[in-house]
């Protein structure tokens, strides 16, 4: 008898099940939807996703598809916010096999919101073996998602690059992009201007990215011969976005083989070499450089700096310029190569000359436009760094050398900094001396710097919270020393293990004082 009653009580999720029902049936009976679409979408959004998976199951949602087909933006708009998170809980297969029509209708819609609900829902399918079987085999949602890469919205574009990149994580992907008449579809809407041209090669770059399988794809379509083409073309902004989307290609192994197969490297080489003598040539230097960073990044700072010696001195060049674009980038560069041992060694093998561009780097910290005193002091501190197992008695006298170059009074001259009225400075200033603190030399100078213990353990300095996130790094750094408790003495030390335990945020208490008579 119980066991009968049970059965006849409603679960929770089949009485959620009627309510989405029945607010759908509402909706569908009246001519302005606008309040009872509202409800509707509270009520999805307030059901867990895994609950709302077994509430929409089996359910139609018609109607909610009908009613984007209006010219009032507001029921577009909500129509859009309930089917996202109904489609969100529904199986990609599910969406393949029920919605697919419907989807495709969304490509095509006057809305972006609604373009841009179907390309990820596209994205989610093509991403399932079982689901991009249905996708595949249908040509017009494919050509459509293509087409949408000329869309005037950038929004819109990305999401179908990013949903047709996934087609590359599958040979039958691929040969559907590349060996069916969607390759002339991508060629057609890459033939639409030069900013929808490069939105391709973006796609291109994406796919070709993912394996030396997919860029062989690519390489035989044609795509990335015409890309580096335009490495030398006669329009220097043309010139300057292909080396962007030829350096992301340089992040992968593969890519930067097939790269070197092609001459590329000594290309771009040339490219600086030939640039004194453009006067455009500030339009695209900084991509030459980056994209040569971009290979001793990943491959070795020595061996790109030997074999391309004209990078590493075009870097020097920039450092010296007047121009502070061209001085941004040298100084981002400086410090990305100098965070490794090798580009350390690198740049102390210059001898001289580097020794000038550290020496600018010091004036820049100390004045000038605030960006780029940080990104200097930024450079300084990667360039300073050595983790413990790269301490070695040739390193440390190198960074040592360095620090003491700054100025006269290289640790008054990063204080000064710290405590000027600019929490980024000082930001930049605190990592410095965190570079500084695990190095034996460094620890000895904070000891002998008169009153610096104070100023470091002082925490009215430096109120914003990246200000004291920055400081609460140094005191770990310092804490973490296996030398710092005997360079520093067991009352410092002491007193920065209390630091790091307080936290980053720690207030001290203010005892309050009455005095008789007041209120």
């Amino acid at each position: 008898m119980e066991e009968e009653v049970r059965r006849k009580i409603p679960t929770t999720l089949q009485v959620m099940a009627a309510s989405i029902e029945g607010l759908l049936e509402e909706i569908s009976g009246v001519d302005d939807p606008i309040e009872e679409l509202q409800c509707l979408k509270t009520a999805l959004l307030s059901i867990p996703l895994r609950d709302l998976r077994d509430s929409v199951s089996g359910q139609r949602f018609n109607v909610i598809f009908s009613l984007l087909h209006s010219d009032d933006k507001e029921q577009v708009e909500l129509c859009v916010g309930i089917l996202e998170r109904i489609l969100l809980a529904l199986g990609p297969v599910t969406l393949a096999q029920s919605y697919r029509a419907e989807l495709q209708g969304g490509l095509t819609h006057p809305n972006d919101t609604v373009k841009i609900l179907a390309l990820t829902q596209i994205g989610r399918m093509v991403e399932h073996p079982e689901a991009s079987t249905e996708i595949l085999n249908n040509h017009d949602i494919l050509a459509a998602t293509i087409c949408c890469i000329g869309e005037e919205k950038m929004d819109v574009a990305k999401q179908a690059i990013q949903s047709l990149s996934k087609l590359s994580h599958s040979k039958p992907g691929l040969d559907k992009l590349f060996q069916t008449d969607l390759l002339k579809v991508i060629k057609d809407v890459m033939a639409t201007s030069d900013i929808i041209r490069y939105r391709i090669y973006e796609l291109v770059v994406e796919i070709s990215s993912a394996s030396p399988i997919s860029l062989g794809y690519c390489a035989k379509s044609g795509f990335i011969a015409q890309l580096l083409g335009e490495l030398t073309g006669d329009d220097v902004l043309t010139r300057a976005t292909s080396i962007e989307m030829v350096t992301s290609l340089a992040y992968t192994q593969h890519g930067r083989k097939y790269l070197a197969q092609q001459g590329i490297m000594d290309k771009v080489s040339n490219m600086i070499k030939g640039a004194d003598t453009d006067p455009f040539s500030a339009l695209y230097i900084p991509g030459l450089v980056k994209f040569f960073v971009n290979l001793a990044i990943m491959d070795s700072p020595q061996q790109v700096c030997e074999t391309y010696p004209v990078f590493q001195n075009k870097v020097f060049e920039m450092a010296l310029d007047p121009d502070p674009a061209m001085i941004g980038v040298a100084l981002d560069t400086l410090g990305l190569l100098g965070s490794t041992v090798e580009g350390k060694q690198v740049f102390h093998k210059t001898g001289e000359r580097f020794k000038a561009v550290w020496l600018i780097m010091s004036k820049i910290a100390g004045a000038g436009a605030t960006e780029l005193r940080v990104r200097s002091l930024d450079a300084i501190s990667q360039l300073l760094t050595l983790q413990l197992e790269q301490q070695t008695e040739d390193l440390l006298a190198l960074t040592e050398s360095w620090f003491l170059l700054l100025s006269n009074l290289p640790m008054d001259m990063i204080r000064n900094i710290s405590i000027q009225p600019f929490p980024e400075l000082h930001c930049a200033a605190m990592r410095v001396f965190t570079a500084i603190s695990t190095q034996l030399w460094g620890q000895k100078l904070m000891i002998s710097t008169p009153s610096f213990m104070e100023f470091i353990l002082d925490r009215s300095a430096g109120q914003t919270k990246d200000a004291k996130d920055a400081k609460f790094d140094l005191m770990g750094s310092l804490v973490c020393s296996s030398t710092a408790a005997e360079i520093l003495g067991s009352q410092h030390y002491i007193r920065l293990k209390t630091y790091l335990r307080e936290g980053p945020y720690y207030i001290s208490p203010v005892v309050a004082v009455c005095t008789e008579g007041a209120d």
